[in-house]
């Protein structure tokens, strides 16, 4: 017997609403368990401290326990391949930083794919990188340092916390596209850096702007400029590099949360609005200054787009500059 047209509609309408539906509910419950938050990195660094407010505060919203789980080795490689590998239903989440986008470009089997394996939810705050020198180098500007750096062809040497670190990324870009002779010394990382740098055993030097501040308040360093789009409030009287002429020399290390691949959208909303209005409640607000973190507007959407330009980006970089991992 043939189905009249109207009721073959009526049917094939109805089977269409039923996944809405069923992804609506889905969203509704969310969470209904646990939830894991995966740290590829150790306790008590800034992303660490980060995620721990969210779960906190998430715990409270949901009703459900969102905890911190610190998976550390491999420079965040290990702690992100497993959550690359976890169930893609909202129960495990990333909370990594740029270092996530960076890494895989310097391995020829890297254990993650950034854009592939993961669906990117929030960029809620990054924080500025800052290019400062000893206040013996005679350069009080960005201009004046690399005009005495091509004055002295390989006499001045600059230092960052890692090679292959965010830092050293944007210095090597900033330093090929301006064919500058500078020695590259690397170091274990931020607070080795400015301590070398504050005894003046290197004059130059990159760093994330949160452990160089204090140097940089006390006069013990000398800020030249940010590689962030906007100056910091804390230091206002510091240009960022575009406003010096230079805006090769622009990024920030960003903190980023992120979900397995093929996670529900409904899903990734849901986190995303509570992370945006988290950010933006004022003590919270607050509590990222002290950090020395701004709030950055981004969309999922935004934000997997921006994964995709700074990937290829700085692989281009890793591979004209030689750069290999420590």
């Amino acid at each position: 017997m043939k189905l009249a047209r109207r009721t073959f509609l009526h049917l094939t309408a109805g089977a269409a609403v039923v996944p809405a539906i069923t992804r609506i509910a889905r969203a509704q419950v969310y969470p209904s368990r646990p939830v894991r938050m995966i740290i590829p990195f150790a306790p008590g660094g800034p992303t660490d401290v980060f995620a721990r407010l969210i779960a906190q505060q998430f715990s409270a919203e949901f009703g459900k326990q969102f905890y911190v789980e610190n998976i550390v080795g491999g420079a965040g490689n290990i702690g992100t391949a497993q959550a690359a590998r976890a169930a893609p239903d909202g129960y495990t989440i990333l909370v990594s930083v740029s270092a996530f986008v960076t890494n895989p470009a310097f391995l020829s089997k890297a254990p993650y794919d950034p854009i592939k394996d993961f669906a990117p939810v929030a960029l809620p705050v990054a924080s500025a990188i800052a290019l400062v020198v000893h206040p013996s180098v005679p350069a009080k500007t960005l201009a004046e340092l690399v005009a005495l750096i091509r004055a002295n062809p390989g006499k001045y040497s600059y230092a960052s916390g890692g090679a292959g670190a965010q830092p050293h990324l944007a210095f090597e870009q900033f330093r090929m596209s301006l064919g500058l002779d500078v020695v590259y010394v690397p170091f274990t990382g931020a607070g080795p850096t400015i301590a070398a740098l504050v005894a003046n055993q290197v004059p130059i030097g990159i760093s994330s702007l949160p452990p160089a501040m204090p140097q940089i308040k006390k006069g013990s360093l000398r800020a030249l400029a940010l590689t962030s789009k906007s100056r910091s409030r804390k230091l206002s009287d510091i240009p960022t590099a575009s406003e010096a002429g230079y805006p090769i020399l622009e990024g920030d290390q960003w903190l980023g949360v992120f979900l397995p691949a093929s996670t529900p959208e409904e899903i990734i909303a849901i986190l995303h609005r509570r992370i945006v209005e988290f950010v933006a409640q004022p003590d919270m607000k607050e509590r990222l200054e002290s950090l020395d973190f701004y709030p950055v507007e981004s969309t999922p959407r935004e934000f997997a787009e921006r994964i995709k330009v700074e990937f290829e980006t700085w692989r281009q970089v890793i591979q004209a500059a030689h750069i290999k991992a420590e």
